[in-house]
């Protein structure tokens, strides 16, 4: 398979398969606490068959061209992943999301690796709209967002339980035209 570098501190982006369950589940072990204060990712898989599982149904999104994960690796580590969670190429539109364990924070994986995935998308697949989902209390996310280029475009209120907490949920979102004149300002300004 391949590997994306991410920059010169060793951090990879590469497909997360059904066959990287057991690596898959101690990362989950490791950072499950800090993964799920805010969303539910990985919650099921508590062991290597559930934690096949949980990759097997994406990889079977992929197969269908409706969504994929890619493992965020740093120093050879699996420390976090991203995710298109819904890939529709038929309206141009995609759902992107992430989580890390704590020894992945801080390090700008999620900023370098999104903007790889956002680049396939609008380059290489033809989409339009590409979204990122998070609750408000979820500040990371809501910041990676922001440093993506995203606008905030509404917030569904009280929109789900989670914890016994109903959250609200920030729909951001970077369309085609927008991603490509950031780019385009940051390529001029590199010169």
């Amino acid at each position: 398979m391949y590997a994306i570098s991410l920059g010169d501190d060793g951090a990879e982006l590469r497909p997360l398969e059904p066959w990287h369950a057991e690596e898959f589940l101690a990362h989950l072990d490791r950072g499950r606490e800090f993964i799920t204060r805010h969303i539910p990712f990985g919650t099921q898989a508590t062991d290597t068959a559930s934690a096949r599982a949980l990759l097997t149904v994406y990889a079977e999104k992929r197969a269908a061209d409706s969504g994929f994960l890619h493992g965020l690796w740093l120093g050879g580590e699996l420390v976090g992943g991203l995710m298109f969670r819904t890939f529709d190429a038929a309206t141009g539109a995609c759902e992107i999301g992430c989580w890390l364990e704590p020894a992945g924070t801080g390090k700008g994986l999620v900023t370098r690796g999104a903007r790889v995935l956002i680049d396939w998308a609008f380059d290489e697949r033809g989409m339009h709209r590409v979204e990122w989902r998070a609750s408000s209390a979820n500040i990371p996310s809501v910041n990676g967002a922001r440093r993506l280029g995203m606008t905030r475009e509404g917030v569904l209120r009280e929109h789900h339980p989670y914890r016994g907490v109903r959250q609200d949920l920030e729909i951001w979102a970077v369309l085609v035209p927008q991603w490509r004149a950031a780019r385009a300002r940051t390529s001029h300004n590199d010169h």
